[in-house]
């Protein structure tokens, strides 16, 4: 879950790694350093506790000599605290080498204790410093610094990526990865490496995989990709979609609440290209198309408001393509022998392609026969190059921590492989397809409309909520899964207990929750539907009222039968059944962004979590 990033070239380096580790922050902000060859041919470092700010600071206050060659890291603790001796870069040979690492070496007990016994020391509490001290042992032997990496990577058991740098070979960077992000910049007269194109996308667009188990050496003026037993690979250049300034706050306070304004464009550009004359057309699929004709079975694996987008996909794929559906953890996946078979789709959904957990079920659902889809955000990403095929949603860098714009996007890819797979099998004819196309395609507007009418007035009665300490949610049918993902929300950023529950379990235990002064916002379905739960969901309110809750009802336009029931009422615009979950999140996408700000809290960054979770 940390941030690497990797430099040789003629620019400033600690200009370049301050710059890449900015962008990468999200994935960790327990600590950060990095490690510069001085023009003078001298390694210098420097790491700080806390967030990348200190060290800048720091920097300011002490300057360090510049070079040509660097690394940096910001850090998610895993093995010892968020302490200046734990953070990264750490040493070996005798102070010549410098290592960072995002992972966990999982063997590094025995290997330590290997060190200990030859009569090394250490610094720290990390299992990282194992494998400094590791390549330097190896390096003072060969004096390669590519061959000292491969010698022990072959040792290392777990996740990692590890880069590596030595005084004594100016202008080479090596990199090595297992189950664990990298990614390699491609400049003129430079070149980077990074935990994912945002470490470099302010230089370069264009960028290149490195693919699982395999080492990668740049200099300057070249990249050289080889397998772990030191064999020549394949590799794949691409054009990174965004620029740097997609990246930055642009003036907004925060990038969560810039994020939350970019939700319509991140349904519009998952639609773009992908929808014509009322048919959606999915080239990706082209891999996958026999499956598809002929697939029994689709299990949805994903963590976190992933899962909550695939939960919402789950109805419109069995409800257009008819056919049967499971969501699950992918944490829990593969640890239960779940049934999978040849006519088995497995889609992955994970925003950052980099998702432990879901890259170790991908990977198991591979072995076991079945086919498999990704959907997600990150070109060069590990999960998409994992799968058999991939839906990128193209919704832009999404860099607060809190996801907002990637599940409203995640949700649409869903809906359009819902229609895809109805249209291969017939379970819709053209007119109907055609109808769903429009909704989806009104969907946009729909949520400028959303953030026009709703955004001032939450900001307005957020702040008098503020010493809330418990808040319920609760919807039925599509509404159920925003209810869980409003819980998330406040609990990720706001700090606060909540919890999203089926509306209608509401008297099989829940309403045991409800006292005086109690908090529950409510997704209200609209009225108009037929078959409308409309009537129920108001009885739950009024069941709630009575035992004396506060009431935030999230309710269609023109809904005014739900208005003596609710203390507040934050109205949407009315849409199909399928596509009301897509304008209902934000409303409790801002509510969580304005609670927490009125607490006083980093909406971006809240405590103990990472942007992307690559450990297991």
């Amino acid at each position: 879950m940390c941030g690497i990033v990797g430099y040789v070239g003629p620019n400033s380096t600690i200009d370049v790694l301050l710059g890449g580790l900015k962008r990468l922050e999200y994935r960790g902000y327990d600590s950060a350093g990095i490690a510069v060859l001085t023009d003078g041919g001298e390694l210098g470092t420097r790491k700080r506790a806390g967030k990348l700010g200190i060290l800048a600071e720091d920097l300011t206050a002490a300057p360090l000599n510049d070079g040509h060659t660097g690394i940096g890291h910001t850090r998610w603790a895993t093995h010892g605290g968020p302490t200046d001796g734990n953070a990264h870069p750490h040493l070996g040979d005798g102070g010549k080498l410098a290592l960072i690492h995002n992972g966990i070496i999982e063997n590094f007990a025995e290997l330590k204790q290997e060190l200990l016994d030859r009569g090394e020391t250490f610094s720290s509490e990390t299992d990282t410093e194992v494998a400094a001290l590791l390549v330097g042992e190896v390096f003072r032997e060969t004096g390669d610094l590519t061959q000292a990496l491969r010698r022990v990577v072959a040792r290392l058991e777990g996740a990692f990526t590890l880069l590596v740098m030595h005084q004594d070979r100016p202008g080479v960077v090596v990199g090595a990865r297992r189950n664990s992000p990298l990614v390699i910049g491609l400049g003129e007269g430079e070149n980077f490496l990074g935990s994912d194109v945002a470490a470099f996308v302010e230089h370069t667009k264009r960028a290149m995989e490195i693919g699982q188990d395999q080492i990668v050496t740049i200099t300057p003026d070249g990249v050289e990709v080889t397998d772990f037993a030191g064999n020549e690979v394949p590799t794949r250049e691409f054009e990174v979609a965004w620029d740097a300034s997609a990246a930055e706050k642009g003036g907004w306070p925060s990038f969560m609440k810039k994020e939350i304004s970019e939700e319509p464009e991140a349904v519009a550009k998952t639609l773009l290209g992908r929808v014509h004359d009322g048919r959606v057309t999915l080239p990706e699929l082209a891999a996958i198309g026999e499956l598809l004709d002929g697939v029994d079975r689709i299990v949805v694996i994903a963590c976190g408001t992933a899962a909550y987008a695939g939960m919402l996909g789950k109805y419109a794929l069995e409800a257009w393509a008819r056919v049967p559906v499971d969501v699950e953890l992918s944490h829990e996946f593969r640890y239960r022998d779940p049934v999978l078979s040849p006519t088995t789709l497995v889609v992955s959904v994970s925003q950052s392609g980099e998702t432990m957990d879901t890259l170790m079920a991908v990977k198991y659902a591979k072995e076991r026969g079945a086919r498999t889809l990704s959907i997600c955000n990150t070109q060069g990403s590990t999960i998409p190059r994992e799968s058999d095929a991939v839906l990128y949603i193209h919704a832009g860098p999404e860099v607060a921590v809190a996801s907002t714009k990637a599940f409203v996007a995640q949700v649409t890819a869903l809906y359009l492989l819902g229609l895809d797979i109805a249209q291969r099998r017939g379970t819709m004819d053209a007119d109907a397809v055609a109808a769903q196309v429009e909704e989806l395609q009104n969907i946009p507007a729909k949520l400028d409309q959303v953030l026009e009418s709703t955004a001032t007035r939450i900001a307005e009665f957020a702040p008098w909520l503020g010493d809330t300490q418990s808040v319920l949610f609760l919807g039925r049918h599509v509404g159920y899964p925003v209810a869980l993902e409003g819980a998330l929300k406040l609990k990720e950023i706001a700090y606060i207990h909540a919890e999203g529950f089926a509306a209608g379990e509401l008297k099989h235990g829940p309403i045991a929750l409800i006292e005086p002064g109690q908090l529950v916002i409510v997704l209200v379905p609209s009225p108009r539907h037929d078959d409308s739960l409309h009537p129920k969901v108001v009885s739950n309110i009024q069941e709630i009222r009575a035992r004396g809750a506060r009431v935030i009802a999230i309710a269609e336009v023109g809904d005014v039968a739900v208005v003596p029931y609710a203390d507040e009422v934050i109205r949407i615009p009315f849409a199909a059944p399928l596509f009301e979950p897509i304008l209902g999140v934000v409303p409790l996408h801002i509510f969580a962004m304005e609670l927490a700000s009125a607490k006083g809290l980093d909406v971006d960054q809240p405590r103990n979590l990472a942007k992307s979770v690559t450990v297991e």
